[in-house]
């Protein structure tokens, strides 16, 4: 129901309740719906906001009229503040907030201090406070170029703990200069440690500072004729003076920036993020905003700020397009500074950025449109009453019986949407060895907990048509209504591209050979079997390592967790000594002793 007068009035009423406090509001309307969520330094301030109808746009104002009730939540800090509305916007997905569509995660580079000889490693997920992380990095080919440039250079140690624990003499990178291996005291702790703060001010961008120290140990060096010693310097020196002169000059001068531009073109809207750290462009990304609501740019900005910094490293300053109406709150959350720029060098940074998004959606909409063409054909191939906007594929891997599980990928006009993949554990013993039964127990648990949601339109099965008639037999008394079941089979000489498809009540056809229509649902069946195997083969790999394990007296499931999270690997544990696997929490000197003697019988 939607009364502005209403709307309008129960926003004056809770003005008088609301709390002079930073916080998170929520409106929710008459049937208990969130509505919107938000968050503010002031509650009532940021309400009397919206009690301006006249100075609303027209997505608010219609929020606004459907307003019929409001709840807060008081916290400490902005911060704080920051974080609640992040973590109630993914868990309600409110109609007015404007939702990330993507949700990707950044390789970083982690050195843990806590270690005696520290080692630069590669990282991905929730930090901790006993280590210290530099990124983020676009892509994993960024952190590779890092992680090669600082061995040359720096050449801290790059193996695992227990290896490093267990040689008895240098490997091949100390051979290669890459390594100063530590492991067997080619280098003094106190030297190694000034060394890995080297490695930290190169990775903060502070290059000049290190090679003005370098210069002095190399003198001081050769004057001590130490002249191996003062090789190595001079190799350190000329490699960062390389670095620098192939660094891009555009990005001089910017320690620990990131720069964001948007741009909406044919209803689509995108934002593009350059990361930049110490004068390095460490490479950039497209993101896309599923629900935009008629917003404004500056409004979708500040809820992508919102959004990705309370799970991404925050950096020192960062450039905008767009002036943004809450620019001082996410300061203060975020303890950085937010930037726009009319004119100049920045300026042009920001400009390339927004017309990389928009090249992004340029992209975007080429592809949509090669998807869009395939499902029009589909629909006319197949006689499905309108275009697809969901296809669920399904398939099933095993190893004679075992490790048996089905797949499920999903494909919409947009492309592969593989935060809905599912995979589905073959639970009944006796059936692994029959595909038939196999497929009727995960479309049956699959249909169990469908909604109107995730309801699919179309439904593509590896499969003849006794896979097709079992399907519908074991679904019989689901609604099938508008949902189309389709079955893919070999052709001749299960040759590629001479598939027959089959539908109940319909002859079996083939599509035309090499079409377009053809190529992609053969991709579409290619992928649920690239998933399904791949599931199969994680299973299996687990369930040996588990196996292997378990056959250890006194090694239960905590104690298998805890092994494989210290070593990374049963073949890493095999070559621990008794000392190292005594090293793990939770694991005595008499346990250790039986895992050693296990594999060493």
């Amino acid at each position: 129901m939607f009364d502005i007068k209403l709307g309008l009035s129960i926003l004056q009423q809770n003005v008088k309740i609301a709390p002079e406090a930073p916080g998170v509001y929520r409106m929710l309307n008459e049937n208990d719906e969130v509505l919107y969520v938000g968050k503010a330094k002031n509650i009532k301030k940021r309400i009397v906001a919206y009690t301006r109808i006249e100075q609303l746009t027209t997505r608010l104002q219609r929020m606004v009229a459907e307003v019929r009730r409001m709840e807060f939540i008081i916290v400490e800090n902005e911060n704080r503040a920051l974080i609640v509305e992040n973590e109630l916007i993914k868990k309600l997905h409110p109609k007015y907030n404007i939702l990330l569509k993507d949700d990707k995660s950044y390789p970083h580079l982690m050195l843990n201090l806590d270690e005696e000889f520290p080692a630069l490693r590669k990282f991905r997920g929730n930090r901790s406070g006993h280590a210290k992380y530099f990124g983020p990095y676009a892509s994993a080919t960024a952190v590779n170029e890092v992680l090669d440039i600082i061995q040359k250079v720096f050449q801290l140690r790059s193996c695992r703990n227990n290896v490093f624990s267990n040689r008895e003499r240098p490997c091949l990178l100390y051979q290669i200069k890459r390594c100063s291996a530590p492991c067997v005291g080619k280098i003094k702790k106190a030297d190694y440690r000034e060394t890995v703060k080297e490695v930290i001010d190169f990775l903060e961008g502070k290059n000049t500072n290190i090679q003005a120290e370098l210069s002095k140990k190399m003198q001081q060096a050769s004057d001590d004729e130490n002249f191996e010693q003062a090789i190595l310097f001079r190799e350190r020196i000329r490699a960062l003076t390389g670095i620098q002169t192939h660094a891009n000059l555009e990005y001089s001068g910017l320690q620990s920036v990131d720069i964001i531009g948007i741009a909406e073109k044919d209803n689509w809207c995108c934002i593009e993020i350059f990361f930049v750290r110490g004068g390095q462009n460490c490479g950039n990304a497209p993101y896309f905003i599923k629900r935009t609501e008629e917003a404004t740019p500056a409004e979708v900005l500040e809820a992508f700020l919102s959004d990705f910094y309370t799970n991404h490293l925050v950096p020192k300053e960062i450039f905008i397009s767009e002036n943004l109406e809450g620019k001082e709150f996410l300061e203060t959350a975020l303890n950085t500074k937010i930037k726009t720029f009319s004119k100049g060098d920045k300026h042009k940074l920001i400009e390339n950025a927004v017309k990389n998004a928009t090249a992004a959606i340029e992209r975007r909409l080429a592809e949509n449109k090669s998807i869009h063409e395939n499902l029009k054909e589909m629909q006319q191939y197949f006689d499905l009453p309108c275009l697809p906007k969901r296809i669920e594929i399904y398939d099933n891997s095993h190893n004679q019986g075992s490790y048996a599980v089905g797949a499920m990928v999903v494909a919409t006009p947009e492309g592969l949407d593989k935060k809905s993949y599912r995979t589905f554990n073959i639970k009944d013993p006796d059936i692994t060895n029959d595909d038939f039964a196999m497929m009727k127990e995960v479309l049956t648990r699959r249909f169990d907990g469908m909604t109107e949601e995730n309801r699919p339109d179309v439904i593509l099965l590896d499969g003849g048509l006794g896979q097709l008639h079992a399907v519908h037999e074991c679904l019989k008394d689901y609604d099938l209504s508008n949902i189309n079941i389709i079955a893919i089979s070999k052709g001749v000489d299960r040759n590629a591209g001479k598939e027959f498809y089959h539908q109940i009540g319909k002859e079996s056809f083939a599509l035309p050979y090499r079409s377009a229509i053809a190529f992609y649902l053969q991709n579409l069946r290619d992928e649920a079997h690239r998933f399904a195997i791949g599931t199969h083969r994680k299973k299996r790999a687990k369930s040996m390592v588990k196996s292997v394990l378990s056959e250890i007296d006194g090694v239960g499931a905590k104690r298998r967790k805890d092994l494989l999270n210290h070593f990374g690997s049963v073949e890493a544990i095999k070559d621990a000594s008794v000392d190292d696997i005594a090293k793990v929490a939770g694991i005595n000197k008499k346990t250790a002793e039986n895992i050693y003697n296990f594999f060493h019988k």
